[in-house]
Order: C-alpha cells, then sequence, then structure tokens
C-alpha cells in the first residue's frame, strides 16, 4: 500500500496534502498513514486523535506519521501515542527531506522512543516560503488551489494558528503567476488563491505588492484561465487594486469570504481584531455597489470570553446587515496559551446554544439566497457526475455532464442544499 493523508481543517491544509503526499512517496514510504491536522479548535484536535486510534485498529501494520498545526503546536502530545510512529513540522511537512528522514527512521532495525518521534523545528524561525504545485494534482481536476501565503503576524487572543503556521511569508509574484499559468494550461478550469492571512499577501516581498496587484497580474499574464477564485480575506487589508478588480473582471468569482469573527466592537477589541462593526458593514455594501451580484461568506464566533447576550445579538443581526449567505459558525474553544484563555468564560452550555441559533439564521440566509437564484442562468463549474458550482459557490445538483467543464445553466429550483436545473 501507498501514501494515505487524512486532512483536517481549511483548505491550505488540503492543498499541503496533495504536496505532502507527492513528497512522501517520492521518499518511497509505503503503507504509511499521514494525518495533516488542525488546531484551530479542541475538537479538531480530539478528532485527530480519535482518528489514529481508529485508523491503527484498522490497519495495525501501517505507519502513521502526524503532521500540520496540531502537530507543530503539540508534538509531545503526538509522540506520546502508542499508535504514532513519527510527528512532522508544519514547515518540514512540505520538504522532502523530512519524508526521506522518516523513512530511514522507519527502516531502523531498532525502536525509537517518542523524543526521537519528533521532527519539528521553529516555525517562528521560517522566514521564506517556497512554491509547491504542479505534479500535486491530477490532470483535469476542476478546482484547484494555489498557495501564494502562509503563516500570520497578528495576534487575534483566540488564536493559536500562528505558533503552528510561523509569521506571515508569501511566494513571489512571478512564481505565482507560472503556477497559475501551467495548471491552466494542464486544463484546470477555476484556481483558487490561498493563504492563511491571504490579504497581508506581498509585505514581505521586495516592493511590498499587495493581493490586488498578484491578482491583476495573474489576470493579465494568464489571459487563458477561465475562473479566479480568491479565500477567506480580513476586509480591514483589502486594496483598493483587488476592489478594482472585483468590479472590472468577471473571471473573478463574485464570491468573498471574509474573516468577520464578532459583531459587537467591545468583542471585536477584546479579540484584538483590527476592524469595527460599522467597517464590516460598509466594506459589504461598497463591494456589493461594485458587483451587485457578489456571495458573501463569513466566520464568526459564538460565546467568546465576556459575550453578553447583547453582544451576541449583534453578532447574528450582522448576517443581515452584511448580506451574508455562507455562515462558518465556530463555537469559542479555549486554546492553551492565548490570551482569550485567561478571560473570563462563557459557559459551555451558553456556547453551544448559541452557535446553534447562529446556524439557524445561517440556514435561513442561505435558503433565501437558493431561493432568490431560481430562474437564473448560471456559469456551472462541473465537479463531478453529481454536482457542480456557480460563480457565487452555490452547489448545483446535475447528471449527465462531463466535470471539469463550465456550462451555463439555467437554475430551476432548489432541494433546501443544492440548486437544481
Amino acid at each position: 500500500m501507498g501514501v494515505d493523508v487524512v486532512t483536517f481543517g481549511c483548505r491550505l491544509n488540503a492543498f499541503e496534502s496533495e504536496v505532502i503526499r507527492r513528497e512522501a512517496e517520492q521518499a518511497g514510504l509505503a503503507d504509511t498513514i499521514v494525518i495533516n491536522s488542525c488546531a484551530v479548535t479542541n475538537e479538531a484536535v480530539a478528532q485527530a486523535r480519535q482518528s489514529i486510534r481508529r485508523l491503527k485498529r484498522e490497519r495495525p501494520a501501517a505507519r502513521i506519521v502526524v503532521t500540520g498545526c496540531a502537530a507543530q503546536t503539540q508534538a509531545d502530545m503526538f509522540a506520546d501515542m502508542a499508535e504514532v510512529d513519527r510527528v512532522v513540522g508544519n514547515d518540514e511537512k512540505m520538504r522532502g527531506e523530512a519524508w526521506r528522514a522518516a523513512r530511514a527512521a522507519f527502516d531502523t532495525p531498532f525502536g525509537i522512543d517518542a523524543t526521537e518521534k519528533v521532527a519539528v523545528a521553529d516555525i517562528m524561525a521560517v522566514k521564506e516560503m517556497a512554491p509547491h504545485l504542479l505534479d500535486g494534482f491530477e490532470r483535469g481536476l476542476p478546482r484547484v488551489f494555489v498557495q501564494v501565503q502562509n503563516g500570520c503576524d497578528h495576534r487575534c487572543t483566540f488564536c493559536i494558528i500562528p505558533y503552528g503556521r510561523g509569521n506571515s511569508r508569501s511566494v513571489p509574484m512571478g512564481a505565482v503567476v507560472d503556477q497559475v499559468r501551467a495548471l491552466t494550461e494542464r486544463g484546470h478550469a477555476e484556481i483558487v488563491l490561498t493563504g492563511v492571512d491571504l490579504t497581508s499577501y506581498g509585505a514581505d516581498l521586495p516592493g511590498t505588492p499587495k493581493l490586488g496587484q498578484l491578482t491583476k497580474q495573474i489576470l493579465r499574464h494568464v489571459p487563458d484561465m477561465k475562473r479566479l477564485r480568491i479565500s477567506s480575506i480580513d476586509s480591514i487589508e483589502v486594496d483598493r487594486d483587488l476592489l478594482d478588480v472585483i468590479a472590472d473582471d468577471a473571471r473573478l468569482m463574485p464570491h468573498l469570504h471574509l474573516s468577520l469573527q464578532s459583531g459587537d466592537d467591545m468583542i471585536l477589541k477584546r479579540m484584538k481584531r483590527r476592524h469595527s462593526r460599522q467597517h464590516a458593514v460598509d466594506f459589504c455594501a461598497q463591494v456589493r455597489r461594485l458587483r451587485p451580484d457578489i456571495a458573501f461568506g463569513a466566520d464568526i464566533i459564538a460565546g467568546f470570553p465576556t459575550e453578553t447576550e447583547e453582544m451576541f445579538a449583534r453578532s447574528r443581526d450582522l448576517i443581515d446587515e452584511c448580506g451574508l449567505t455562507f455562515l462558518h459558525v465556530f463555537p469559542y474553544s479555549k486554546r492553551p496559551g492565548t490570551p482569550a484563555a485567561r478571560m473570563p468564560q462563557v459557559a459551555g452550555g451558553v456556547v453551544k446554544e448559541r452557535a446553534k441559533r447562529l446556524r439557524e439564521a445561517g440556514d435561513a440566509a442561505l435558503q433565501r439566497r437558493l431561493a432568490s437564484e431560481i430562474g437564473a442562468t448560471r456559469d456551472v463549474l462541473i465537479e463531478s457526475d453529481s454536482q457542480g458550482r456557480t460563480e457565487h459557490f452555490m452547489p448545483v445538483a446535475i447528471s449527465g455532464e462531463v466535470p471539469g467543464m463550465v456550462k451555463r445553466l439555467a437554475i430551476a429550483g432548489h432541494d433546501g442544499a443544492r440548486l437544481t436545473v
């Protein structure tokens, strides 16, 4: 058996899993399961541990390697698990030498102790990132990701991710354009730019280009690209060039996912976020004027420490005031070592109940958007023989279409979860 990668967490992890699979296979690893973990919540870490135990029961002869953000921040915990053979750091996982070292360790005739299992360096010492791609994706996949940025220089009080990803670093514009061009030539219809803090792109590069400039360069120099999509952004960092592209180039998809986190100004300050509630509302209104059919998604945390019912209500109201369609709700998760963990906590039952109410409000918003699409004609990227996605990232139930194509389809209805044709 070869290398199987189990992915938790964000789209960036999904991209990196493809690189991991390629590098591990080229290193000669066999019958190996790699857990690419997430650290954003305690639940994500617990799910990784549960998967490790289950997979070892199902495949007792397989080697298990743990990497990703949780491995970076809690390496010793994973190394102490009897089921785990090696722990690889978040920077190391993208490098072939780490996987060659893993194979060498597995081939040794003597056992290794928990300390020797760990191959995790100081992520804060990483200053550059090399472009990875090309061979990581099969030809013809409808949608592929291009990692243009990693890490984060901000220190939101609830977030442990900078300690798993390190400081912000960017791929030079020329390398990104080359990757996008190569992927387009390989037949991939939609390219998604991704990163940990995508709108901080370029701050570490000569000339400090911004995400908008990068996007313009891609669209200018890869004229055959059909669709370009941007993953999660921080609206406070959006530059004029990006707004221009949103307004002027139909190849940039009319869908933005915003890192909002809360709709209450006091909670935003306690989170150490840099935007206000009014900025979020004004930004969405501004973008909607530029691109009237835009669809917004957003991350919102329920039950952040000190959140009152009135504060929570302002987050819930943000769904309507910003016109959000896709809501990604996080029940607040206390992460050891973060400033928010030392703040007065909201009772766990209240956190869960508020998260439930947020999800219900988000589902109602999605239902309204689904209903509003009936009668429209959309360009649908065919993802599989049963589903596609519109420009606005709305799922569409389809049949009899060829994956990888972009087809103009009339929307006849919806089934509560997907549009139908």
